[in-house]
């Protein structure tokens, strides 16, 4: 499975490149306000691409770290962004990944997966994150256009292409998915983009929650 994320990650790179452009998603410079305010200094991006949301935590001041399953992407991240490191790997499997974070920043990588994966990827994210530190995460709400293309793999999963489910959550799901941690804000965002697809936007969820030391994740 995670060769066949790989291979559809490579492909989509090396086709189209700079899909997202490079303007960071709002929800990234939203976040760089808390991690600050929170005194925050290493910054983890699981699935990080080619760095358009890692530069501007690096250009921040922030130490940031990328996690990114398509090499094709690493290599253009290193030349987009070079102050962050990236690494090339799956955000199932973080273990290549040295020390812990302040912080994690993950922009719509949660949905990216069928259920049990997606518990995982979050129990990863949980594990480099350090006691009381944050996690922000953003997802495909049910509110998202895209819902109901594809065919149906699982609840609310939908893959309109082949290898790349896509979960929409609801907003009580993803408040279940972090019930171990101290929820901080959540809401509804919407998201600009214009890439293969045309102009489009995407209704998101984001959360912002604490790990806390007396939960066991």
């Amino acid at each position: 499975m995670i060769m066949d994320k790989k291979a559809y990650w490579n492909k989509r790179f090396q086709k189209e490149g700079y899909v997202w452009g490079t303007a960071p998603s709002p929800t990234a410079e939203y976040a760089i306000e808390i991690f600050r305010k929170d005194e925050a200094k290493k910054i983890l991006v699981p699935g990080s691409g080619y760095g358009r949301n890692t530069k501007p935590f690096s250009e921040s001041g922030f130490q940031v770290t990328g996690l990114e399953i398509s090499d094709t992407a690493c290599e253009m991240a290193r030349e987009y962004d070079p102050q962050t490191r990236a690494y090339n790997g799956s955000v199932l499997d973080m273990s290549m990944v040295p020390g812990q974070f302040d912080a994690v920043y993950c922009y719509n990588v949660l949905h990216l997966f069928r259920e049990e994966e997606r518990f995982l990827c979050l129990q990863q994210c949980a594990e480099k994150v350090k006691d009381n530190g944050l996690l922000f995460f953003t997802a495909f709400s049910e509110r998202e256009p895209s819902f109901g293309r594809g065919q149906e793999v699982e609840k609310n999963t939908f893959e309109s292409r082949p290898g790349r489910p896509v979960h929409h959550f609801t907003e009580a799901e993803l408040h279940d998915y972090f019930q171990d941690f101290q929820t901080i804000e959540s809401g509804i965002t919407e998201d600009y983009e214009d890439h293969g697809e045309g102009p489009h936007t995407h209704v998101l969820l984001y959360i912002l929650a604490r790990k806390n030391s007396n939960k066991i994740i």
